[in-house]
């Protein structure tokens, strides 16, 4: 006949001091505690886990959320929002597609003034002067489409790199500003999905008092509605897309160290900059 033993614990015994049932010692700390392996290295603890139902759901969430975003996003970041004004703004550097388009919306939209913006010319390595300039180019074509050169001014930006878009907003500003232009509000003409970030960049520069419209013109060499089936069109959105989150949450205008740029790349273009500088004010007055 076998002995079973009931030691009950002693008043003010400690928690770890083992209390017997038969032949078995058991310690409250171990009940407590989860296994262990590896000198406590490793521990083993229940959880809560997805079923195969759970998986199923949160994959189906996940395919049509994806499923949204690849839909709306080129018509998000290709926005067309015109606002009510006599003014124009074309970037220099698009393609002649989108310089056809911004002569038909002159044409169409009852506009007065046309400005072409833009930095140095890519390749220069560098500010040259005014006429090796995005804004310079642009102009040029859009005189050859037939904007009369009266109604047509390029505002160079001499900074070249970094926040070209927004440099150009701040050369823009700087032209009003020295030519006494009272601006309520403009339209921007700029390609595909570029569009909401120059509205951006272009409303960081001129601030809240000037309402920026924007006008996307879509390539021709993909159908934006299914993007996702071209090269260019992938390429397009993942550039644009990530430089607008850029210039939503991670960009801070930095007009004065532009300005420190500019001066600086005049100083060392001097006579060139202010031949081209004349002559485009020369051009205004025609």
């Amino acid at each position: 006949m076998q002995s079973s033993e009931h030691h009950v614990r002693r008043p003010g015994a400690s928690a770890e001091e083992p209390e017997k049932f038969g032949s078995h010692e058991i310690s409250a700390f171990a009940l407590d505690s989860p296994p262990r392996r590896f000198w406590g290295i490793l521990t083993r603890k229940e959880r809560w886990g997805l079923s195969g139902g759970g998986w199923l759901i949160l994959l189906l969430t996940a395919a049509l959320t994806i499923a949204a975003l690849v839909s709306n996003i080129y018509p998000f970041l290709a926005a067309t929002d015109r606002v009510a004004s006599n003014i124009l703004v074309v970037e220099g550097w698009v393609h002649p597609y989108a310089i056809r388009a911004a002569v038909d919306e002159y044409r169409t939209g009852h506009y007065q003034r046309v400005f072409a913006t833009g930095g140095p010319v890519v390749g220069k390595g560098g500010y040259v002067n005014d006429f090796q300039t995005a804004a310079s180019v642009g102009a040029d074509l859009l005189r050859d489409g037939g904007i009369p050169s009266g109604a047509l001014q390029m505002v160079p930006s001499r900074v070249i790199g970094r926040d070209r878009t927004y440099s150009s907003a701040v050369a823009l500003k700087h032209w009003f500003r020295e030519h006494d232009v009272q601006v309520r509000g403009l339209n921007i003409v700029t390609e595909g999905a570029h569009a909401r970030r120059s509205r951006l960049l272009f409303e960081e520069a001129l601030g809240p008092d000037v309402d920026i419209g924007v006008i996307s013109v879509h390539s021709p060499d993909f159908d934006a509605r299914q993007w996702w089936y071209y090269s260019e069109g992938a390429q397009e959105i993942i550039e644009e897309g990530l430089g607008y989150l850029y210039a939503k949450f991670l960009f801070y205008p930095r007009e004065a160290d532009l300005a420190a740029q500019t001066n600086a790349a005049v100083g060392r273009h001097g006579l060139a900059a202010s031949a081209a500088l004349d002559q485009s004010r020369g051009e205004w007055g025609e």
